[in-house]
């Protein structure tokens, strides 16, 4: 214990380890297989570095993200620790050189990912290694019943057949029993330590709020400017409207998205992480691999697809001890938005197959050939041509890269980008003088916020569609205004990049994918329906709802969470009258919306709320299309 207290001063700067961390790393060390289940920020990386800085040889890490392993490189080069990554698109020079520098210069870390362990070259080269430690991070992939089961995580196992005497540790927040189970199993786990870490926040609240007005119950929440948070929406455009929205108030926000250029991410990044700004609205691309210590609120503006990926984000609140919130803001309409956006389009066998024949017709493939040939093309004309649903195509083509019968890129080399390089008054004047752009530019500027500050990634022949205007006479138009320097005008007519992993077969290509499709269907809806149970379970703390969920049956209310808190002040039948009879005389003379009502009836919002929705299930008041309250009127 002394020496790896010692590498963690010299390296972490930290002179204690945190709880479970070194029973698991003296595990390690012992030779055993480990599983760690440790909650978010819960420091699962000391949990193999250290015991592999205290051995002979490499550790090879395995990991589903890019980012990730980059992230973790760079921390470890940065602590003066030789590390790599092997991840796509490097030669076969390069490839073969960085393995020989495993086996030959001295490296403690190589960062692989799952896909990587199916080449020979790659095989060969470890067998020559000498490996202390295999790793395998976010580990719940290997699962079918994981939330990002990636089928080629299954290819890990032969790392173990490579290095029979090698032990495996594996990582992970967010696994369920069944998922444990899997994992033992799957890895050929010998007898594993199991190190289970409770998955209890005490100083992080879980909340469920309700309500109609979801930009103005963010400033609610926010009401100190300099707290650090992080809100997640599920697109783009959301985050740069909001991010305008509250920088308008006074906040200091900015957007994150896929979509913003690599230099442009970067720069969001440190600019968070140093407190330049200190509110990041972003996808949930956002975050992983992220430990800023000091986060005071997550929000959620959509629901989350899954209890699993709820928790590992809202998990990035008060990392450093102090109080702190994850908040998801919800109404009515969000439920069919969720089942629709995750469940409509999931694609079944019949899709497969279908997508997988038209992709090898559309580039002309021959049976038996196509194996790591590349295309690229336009993803919308791709669509356009067979009458194809975009969401569901996209959705095939994501199976079929996780079941390696593709790789699908979408770190577009080139992308048809517009920006507005005049005000937005000036942009009016020259539509008012120039009616023939009028559509064409209104359409633009209605479906892409934040295009006057940053080059806009632009769906041309969506936004052709809605302005009824070919794409040909389009891309005309923009190139004249982008001449009289209106816009910025980058064309690309290839947006996506395919490479066919194995030879075209067809039918006898996805076949074997049936049964894992059908598994991945049935936990898709059930993970939909448990995060909407617990959007709508208002009687049991949070905190244990989430706790159960793992797996921990033994587990105390958390007493400050929505639910807790609204429990120990519930509302007396006075109180109860007194805010009935406001609600009737505010809304006696017209109607008022729930946030006039929170705002004049000077009670607990979270109790008004509740005497509103009584009232209307008892047809005393009744909620009008524009979710304003008023007397019912039978």
């Amino acid at each position: 214990m002394h020496e790896a207290l010692h590498i963690l001063k010299k390296y972490w700067n930290h002179d204690s380890f945190r709880p479970a961390q070194w029973s698991i790393i003296s595990d390690v060390l012992a030779k055993k297989d480990v599983i760690a289940l440790l909650p978010t920020g819960g420091g699962k990386s000391v949990c193999f570095q250290i015991p592999a800085l205290m051995q002979d040889g490499i550790c090879i890490v395995v990991s589903p993200l890019i980012a990730l392993m980059e992230d973790q490189i760079n921390t470890l080069q940065n602590k003066n620790i030789k590390a790599m990554a092997i991840t796509s698109g490097i030669s076969y020079q390069e490839l073969d050189q960085k393995l020989d520098n495993c086996i030959y210069g001295n490296y403690k870390f190589l960062y692989l990912s799952p896909e990587r362990l199916q080449q020979e070259l790659v095989q060969q080269r470890i067998k020559l290694m000498n490996v202390n430690l295999i790793a395998v991070d976010e580990a719940h992939c290997i699962s079918q019943w994981g939330h990002d089961f990636r089928p080629a995580y299954r290819n890990i196992l032969s790392l173990r057949e490579l290095q029979t005497e090698t032990p495996i540790i594996a990582l992970t927040a967010t696994a369920t029993p069944p998922v444990v189970r899997d994992m033992v199993e799957e890895l050929n786990l010998e007898e594993p330590a199991i190190h289970r870490n409770s998955f209890f926040r005490e100083n992080l609240s879980y909340n469920v709020i309700r309500t109609e007005d979801k930009f103005h119950k963010i400033t609610r929440l926010l009401q100190n400017k300099e707290d650090t948070a992080i809100i997640y929406v599920r697109n783009r455009n959301a985050t740069i409207e909001i991010s305008e929205f509250l920088n308008k108030l006074g906040y200091k926000a900015g957007a994150y998205h896929g979509g913003l250029k690599m230099e442009t991410r970067a720069k969001r990044l440190q600019d968070w992480m140093q407190n330049h700004i200190n509110i990041m609205v972003a996808t949930t691309a956002f975050g992983m691999g992220i430990d800023k210590p000091d986060v005071r609120q997550v929000i959620h503006l959509n629901l989350p697809e899954s209890i699993e990926s709820y928790f590992q984000e809202a998990g990035r609140a008060g990392r450093d001890g102090q109080p702190a919130t994850s908040t998801i803001i919800t109404n009515d309409s969000d439920i069919p938005v969720l089942r629709n956006q995750f469940l409509v389009n999931l694609p079944d066998a019949n899709d497969a197959k279908f997508i997988y024949k038209k992709l090898n017709s559309y580039f002309r493939i021959a049976y038996g050939e196509g194996e790591n040939e590349t295309f690229n093309f336009n993803f919308s004309k791709f669509c356009e041509q067979y009458a194809l649903n975009a969401s569901k195509t996209y959705n095939t083509l994501q199976l079929l890269d996780r079941c390696s019968v593709l790789k699908l890129s979408q770190q577009f080399r080139k992308k048809t980008e517009i920006q507005f390089i005049i005000s937005g008054n000036q942009v009016s004047n020259f539509i008012n003088d120039n009616i023939k752009y009028e559509v064409l530019v209104k359409a633009l500027l209605r479906t892409y916020g934040g295009i006057f500050e940053n080059a806009a990634a632009v769906n041309l022949s969506a936004i052709c569609k809605k302005a009824g205007i070919a794409e040909n006479a389009a891309v005309e138009m923009l190139e004249q205004l982008e001449k009289g320097e209106i816009i910025s005008f980058n064309y690309a007519q290839q947006d996506t990049s395919i490479t066919f992993l194995v030879p075209r077969e067809d039918d006898s290509t996805i076949n074997p994918l049936i049964q894992y499709i059908k598994l991945q269907n049935t936990s898709k809806k059930e993970k939909i329906e448990a995060i909407l149970s617990y959007i709508v379970n208002d009687k049991e703390c949070r905190s244990k709802q989430l706790l159960k969920y793992f797996g921990e049956e033994e587990v105390a209310d958390c007493g400050i969470c929505s639910v807790c808190t609204t429990k120990t002040s519930d509302l007396s039948r006075d109180e109860m009258n007194e805010i009935y009879k406001k609600i009737m005389r505010l809304i006696k003379d017209g109607e008022r919306d729930s946030r006039y009502l929170v705002d004049n009836i000077g009670h607990q919002e979270a109790h008004i709320l509740w005497v509103l929705r009584l009232l209307t299930e008892r047809k005393i008041i009744s909620r009008s299309q524009t979710n304003k309250y008023k007397i019912y009127e039978g």
